[in-house]
């Protein structure tokens, strides 16, 4: 094991998957998180943040003298060793990169949240068939110094001018964003934000501008959803948060929907309800003589919730930060709750207030484990147990997954 003056740890040997996309290897008694690699292979790694004051190392897997056999040929270079951020997961194959996920979040589990849980990370649709690719429907982009598309380098601020967007949906691909001098007289450092919707043609908004289609200013689109209780039409600000997979929205509400297992008139309790994809079919499953309240703090989400569910009275929308007085001022009892945190997490605050509610089912929808596994562990120390823990692959080729938990009574 050597170092040498351009800062290349050489032959190091490569173990588990940790969370954030990185393999921990250990060099000399010192740990370092190491990305574009695999269990199990011998690579040599270029220091990317080091120093003899440093807790651990970061670098990338720049040489590969050992192979996994799940290694594949990238699917997107220019999100390697030394690339923008967002495809650090592209050189395994899909079944690894779901094993891979499943071992972090079972690891983050055990260690933050004291949990012993199994997990499957199923796919979404006709991803295998895809190879992951063409999944994403929103994309985000920054105009470099001449002008022209591309992203950050991982944990960096300069921008890496891009040739494509291989994750993002076809109609994407089909608005040549990428083309010589497409974006010349738009200023550098100008934020893209590239919206296909799956109900009408794609947006593009530069620093929150309409720019495409042409003679249109609209910042809203229309997205439609197929779901257990019939297809499902939305109208979600261009620029706000959705699901970016294309079949995500589908995924999620039926999941949440299995986990609920709600009842005509029962009463639901939605958190960070956002444009309402979720508080639709939860109104809709407990009908007219039960009712929904949803929270969520963001005003133009609030606003296309509204118009989302017009025919559903039985949905309250309340605009207002996520809090624990907020959950307490709800007052009553609730049959179930359902969250869908940002990627913080909720907080024994929020999930000590919603305790209260005394659900019989609380359904969580995550998107970090760490945050999961603190918020689980909460649940638990609260009086309830993980019924269920299922995780979705809506990001292939990233590190990132979905979660939906179900936690009941300990004694239910």
């Amino acid at each position: 094991m050597s170092t040498d003056e351009q800062h290349i740890l050489r032959d190091v040997e490569i173990g588990a998957p940790a969370h954030g996309g990185h393999c921990v290897a250990r060099v000399d008694g010192r740990v370092v998180f190491v990305r574009h690699t695999a269990p199990g292979e011998v690579v040599d790694v270029a220091l990317t943040d080091a120093g003899a004051d440093r807790r651990f190392w970061r670098g990338d897997a720049v040489a590969v003298h050992r192979p996994s056999p799940d290694r594949v040929p990238s699917r997107w270079p220019e999100a390697g060793p030394g690339g923008v951020g967002g495809g650090e997961l592209a050189h395994l194959d899909l079944p690894a990169q779901r094993r891979w996920k499943e071992a972090v979040i079972a690891d983050t589990l055990r260690r933050i949240g004291h949990l012993e849980h199994e997990v499957t990370v199923h796919a979404l649709g006709e991803d295998d068939a895809r190879d992951g690719l063409g999944t994403r429907t929103r994309v985000e982009l920054v105009l470099d110094d001449r002008s022209r598309p591309g992203m950050f380098r991982h944990r960096s601020h300069e921008v890496q001018a891009l040739t494509h967007m291989p994750l993002a949906v076809p109609a994407i691909g089909e608005l040549d964003l990428f083309a010589p001098g497409r974006w010349d007289g738009v200023a550098p450092g100008t934020r893209l934000e590239v919206v296909a919707p799956s109900n009408g043609a794609p947006v593009v908004l530069a620093d929150g501008v309409v720019v495409h289609p042409s003679g249109s200013r609209a910042r809203v689109v229309r997205e439609r959803v197929a779901t257990p209780l019939g297809e499902l039409d939305y109208r979600v600000d261009a620029a706000g948060f959705w699901q970016v997979h294309r079949d995500a929205p589908a995924t999620l509400v039926e999941a949440v929907l299995a986990a609920a297992t709600l009842r005509p008139g029962e009463r639901v309790v939605e958190l960070y309800s956002g444009a309402g994809l979720l508080t639709l079919p939860l109104a809709l499953a407990v009908g007219p003589a039960g009712r929904v309240d949803a929270v969520e703090v963001n005003e133009r989400a609030v606003k296309n919730a509204r118009r989302n569910l017009h025919a559903a009275p039985q949905a309250v929308l309340h605009q207002e930060q996520v809090r624990a007085r907020t959950i307490e001022s709800l007052a009553g009892e609730a049959d179930v709750v359902v969250l869908d945190p940002p990627r913080s997490g909720a907080g024994p605050a929020v999930m000590g207030a919603l305790a209260e509610l005394t659900p019989s089912r609380i359904v969580y929808v995550a998107c970090d484990p760490a945050a999961l596994a603190r918020d689980l562990r909460t649940g638990v120390e609260l009086g309830y147990r993980v019924a269920g823990l299922t995780g979705y692959d809506l990001f292939p080729h990233t590190h990132h997954v979905e979660c939906v938990a179900l936690l009941v009574p300990a004694d239910a």
